[in-house]
């Protein structure tokens, strides 16, 4: 039912990305960004920064490892998603893969539309995994408890993320905001971050806005930890795929952060 090869693949290739990346340095019109010798001719051309010793070759590797600092971040996020939507078709056995897409329109201040999309869908009525249905519904009846609502009569929606250092106020309220809409269309919201990298006000604010959130932590029911739902709930034992492909992780990780530190 559990194919993980095709799980570590679509962890891994959003990974392969951050290798090509390159600062701009304000530049917008360079798509993939400046090569050494572009940013040295660059900065040469500019009195203040050659006056000041930036144009440096170790200049542009600090430029270079903060960008892809962000981008790999960012990527690993993608690769959390791919991953998690993955085990949700197969645990679920959907027919149709499009059944773990959610998303939905809403207006900009500039009155255009806006497609949002979040990271996953658990959609009641297409589960054909008996087990797995029961023991979603049973989950659910008791999650509903901890955050004092109702019970979403399509199924629940999910924003994977792998940790969320920020406390960003725009992304919270956008984040509501998604909650709200979820609930509005039936469906309990459920924030499913991969690390432990989260503040507890952020935790309680969700919660206490009616979202679920669970995390990355090795010991906790499936009501606190990531793994312990995807062990108990979904049937596969998420904690012990990464650690028994860590250190393929590891080395795509460390070639990753040699080539952004290597100017």
């Amino acid at each position: 039912m559990y194919n993980e090869g095709i799980y570590l693949r679509k962890f891994l290739d959003p990974l392969k990305i951050c290798k090509k990346y390159k600062p701009k340095f304000g530049q917008g019109n360079k798509e993939s960004g400046l090569e050494l010798d572009q940013f040295i001719e660059l900065y040469n051309a500019d009195p203040f920064y050659s006056w000041c010793g930036l144009n440096s070759s170790l200049m542009y590797s600090a430029h270079k490892a903060a960008g892809g600092m962000t981008s790999i971040y960012r990527q690993i996020g993608k690769g959390c998603e791919n991953l998690f939507k993955e085990i949700l078709i197969d645990s679920l056995e959907y027919s149709d893969r499009t059944f773990v897409e959610w998303s939905y329109k809403t207006k900009t201040k500039a009155d255009k539309e806006k497609k949002l999309s979040l990271d996953g869908r658990i959609l009641f009525s297409e589960i054909k995994n008996t087990k797995i249905k029961q023991n979603i519904i049973n989950w659910t009846k008791e999650y509903i408890k901890i955050i004092n609502s109702n019970y979403p009569k399509n199924g629940m929606v999910f924003e994977v993320r792998q940790g969320y250092k920020s406390k960003d106020s725009k992304r919270q309220n956008g984040d509501i905001d998604n909650i709200a809409v979820a609930w509005s269309q039936g469906y309990l919201p459920v924030f499913a971050i991969f690390s432990e990298q989260i503040d507890n006000d952020l935790v309680l604010r969700y919660k206490n806005s009616r979202g679920g959130v669970i995390i990355g932590k090795i010991n906790g029911t499936s009501f606190e930890s990531l793994f312990t739902f995807c062990k108990e709930i979904l049937c596969f034992d998420l904690a012990a795929f990464l650690n028994k492909n860590s250190a393929v992780i590891k080395n795509e990780m460390h070639t990753t952060l040699e080539v952004l530190l290597n100017a």
